[in-house]
């Protein structure tokens, strides 16, 4: 079978960065996804298309085609307050070199990196750790099949269910 939209794919990959081994998966613990569902970049998804078990693959990712250019106003300055729990500073997470996970304000989960801890801020780099960054990646086709209408619907390791059990009102997911 060749891989298209809604197909579960299996394949190992290896991803050079600057020279150096950035990722990598293994055939024990390889990368599994369904094609077309927006979890992959989209250039990377593209190079696969119709490719089938048993296949290599090698190609290079520009940054406009991976993570993007390296944004500078995505490095920002925040009050120490917003990292305040029941009203203390979580001053364990402060640490230059650390990612926290921050919600944005559209309400969803970004990391950030903190760069640099001041008396009453924290500057935090929002851009991905890829950007402005030629991804060169290489691997194998290990496996490809239909995905089952239950992984459509929920994912293909139920990231997509629902699990509030009705009892919510204010995600919309139980109306």
């Amino acid at each position: 079978m060749k891989i298209k939209t809604n197909a579960v794919v299996a394949l190992t990959y290896e991803l050079i960065v600057d020279g150096q081994i950035a990722d990598k998966t293994t055939e024990e613990r390889p990368l599994e996804f369904i094609f077309g569902t927006g979890t992959l970049l989209p250039k990377f998804e593209e190079y696969l298309l119709d490719k089938e078990a048993g296949d290599d693959f090698k190609f290079t990712l520009s940054p406009q085609e991976g993570y993007g250019e390296y944004d500078a106003q995505a490095v920002v300055e925040l009050p120490k307050t917003v990292f305040e729990v029941d009203g203390k500073v979580q001053e364990n997470l402060l640490v230059a070199g650390n990612f926290i996970q921050m919600m944005n304000g559209n309400g969803g989960i970004i990391p950030g990196l903190v760069k640099e801890i001041k008396e009453n801020s924290v500057i935090m780099d929002f851009n991905s750790p890829m950007a402005g960054k030629t991804l060169n990646f290489s691997g194998h086709i290990l496996s490809v099949r239909e995905a089952t209408d239950k992984e459509i619907e929920e994912g293909l390791h139920g990231e997509k269910k629902h699990h509030c059990n009705g009892s919510c009102s204010s995600c919309g997911g139980c109306n």
